[in-house]
């Protein structure tokens, strides 16, 4: 497995610390890994990822074998496996954490979230990010930075 940069050790410590405090929030969620929301065609949504999550992401993606992501044909998140279970659902994005899913209840009011995602966007900042991009291209770059 590639060794991460030490100047991203604190970056993607802070991302998880962020993605922890949001699980202890007292906010109504039944996410049973549906998935349903990870097939961006047919929602017309893809996640937008800051450059602190996408390291997060390919630093769990590097760890379950892969080097790389899997192209996906049919529209959906390519971190699904064949089986269609996210590889990385431990350290899944902001986004994928918080998402609309109505079976899973419905989108996090922005107001809940809001101090997270301004923490997120400052992460984004010091990593010499310039905002919050589009899941597949956010980690395909991150997995060449930690390469």
């Amino acid at each position: 497995m590639a060794k991460t940069p030490d100047k991203y050790t604190d970056a993607l410590a802070a991302t998880r610390a962020i993605y922890a405090e949001l699980a202890q929030r007292p906010i109504e969620r039944a996410c049973e890994r549906r998935t349903d929301c990870c097939h961006f065609k047919m929602t017309g949504r893809t996640p937008f990822l800051t450059r602190g999550e996408a390291l997060v992401a390919a630093k769990a993606l590097r760890a379950s074998g892969r080097k790389s992501l899997p192209e996906r044909g049919d529209g959906a998140c390519p971190l699904l496996d064949a089986q269609g279970r996210c590889l990385i659902y431990a350290d899944r994005p902001f986004g994928c954490r918080t998402h609309f899913c109505a079976a899973a209840g419905g989108p996090y009011a922005r107001g809940d979230v809001v101090d997270l995602i301004h923490r997120l966007e400052m992460i984004d900042t010091q990593l010499g990010g310039d905002g919050a991009r589009m899941l597949p291209g956010a980690i395909a770059d991150a997995l060449r930075t930690i390469a």
